[in-house]
């Protein structure tokens, strides 16, 4: 039986880029309102807003609890991955450990970050990014760091 071969480098680096588009974490309150939490910001749905990454981390931080710095982390881990993704794709040598590696933390860390919202009374998150980035990782990667494995 033929084991499945990886995707290419293209289709890779599309489907890590398509994971800015996806809310990474969706925190949804008692009294019906949801936030959700992109690489780049998050948007509140009561009053509607938008509060990007940078005005979050520089703008409204004082007093805010250490669990919410997994976001920033674990956005410069996807970017990271994203990078040895590119990389990958441009020059055709990308260490698949390093880029599935990356995502396996970043979703630790946005599994952090909903875990962090989920403990507070009235709210429950969802980390929507760690499920993505974990399958990611084993759709574009399992099969060569197998295949690096079985030789």
């Amino acid at each position: 039986m033929s084991r499945p071969s990886a995707p290419s480098a293209l289709a890779r680096m599309s489907v890590l880029g398509a994971l800015l588009a996806i809310p990474w974490s969706v925190q949804v309150f008692a009294v019906g309102d949801a936030t959700f939490l992109f690489a780049w910001g998050l948007v509140n749905t009561n009053p509607p807003s938008v509060t990007t990454l940078f005005d979050f981390l520089f703008v409204y931080t004082r007093g805010l609890p250490a669990y919410i710095l997994a976001w920033p982390l674990s956005t410069l881990f996807y970017a990271a991955a994203l990078a040895s993704a590119a990389v990958g794709w441009r020059t055709g040598r990308e260490d698949p450990r390093v880029t599935a590696g990356l995502l396996v933390v970043a979703a630790v860390a946005q599994f952090r970050l909903a875990w962090g919202f989920s403990i507070q009374p009235g709210r429950i998150a969802w980390p929507v990014a760690s499920v993505a980035f974990l399958a990611v990782a084993w759709w574009g990667y399992w099969p060569m760091l197998r295949q690096s494995v079985g030789r």
